[in-house]
């Protein structure tokens, strides 16, 4: 896959070496992480790998914006962001159309997984995508409140709020109890 996006990241912009090793250095160091990253907000690894291509695309194409904001990762991690949301957005377009034509939709996972995997994995596949990225790029990647802030370009507070109520609905949606709850508060879970 990196193979494929280098070649379409040549056709898309014209380099010099520099900014070609820049580059190049920039997505040895990163591109992990950042598929990583898509994989979390997306939870399908073809999809990851397809948001990660495009980030790559996109950040080659604004190359010099992206070495001239204060942080590069950042940026791009920004743009991996954007790109699964308006894939979610478009999924759930896609999905109330097969409704409408009474398809079935199934949701499965292909390949063997950890049962504890897959449900963290639905349970965040079924956050809107503000709190998804908020409570991924916090407690999954352990960036800071004000560089989650940065990457996905919202205030602090949202951060804390979306991060708060987005681990409250993942512990609803696992059937654990929020943090701070005794054992005899609430309904007993099973």
């Amino acid at each position: 896959m990196a193979a494929t996006t280098v070649t379409h990241m040549r056709a898309a912009r014209t380099f010099n070496a520099e900014d070609r090793a820049r580059f190049d250095a920039f997505f040895d160091a990163h591109h992990r992480d950042l598929a990583r990253l898509a994989f979390l907000l997306s939870g399908d690894p073809d999809a990851a790998e397809d948001l990660t291509a495009e980030a790559f695309t996109q950040a080659w194409k604004r190359w010099d914006q992206v070495t001239r904001s204060d942080v590069p990762l950042a940026y791009v991690r920004r743009i991996v962001v954007n790109l699964a949301a308006s894939r979610v957005r478009r999924l759930v377009r896609e999905r109330r159309g097969w409704r409408l034509l009474g398809a079935a939709w199934t949701d499965r996972m292909d390949g063997p997984d950890l049962a504890a995997s897959a449900d963290v994995r639905e349970a965040l596949r079924r956050l809107p995508v503000r709190k998804r990225a908020c409570v991924v790029l916090r407690h999954y990647y352990g960036l800071s409140e004000q560089e989650t802030a940065t990457t996905l370009g919202i205030s602090v507070g949202t951060v804390k709020s979306q991060t708060s109520r987005g681990v409250a609905e993942l512990a609803t949606l696992l059937g654990a109890r929020p943090s701070g709850q005794a054992a005899g508060d609430g309904a007993a879970r099973r």
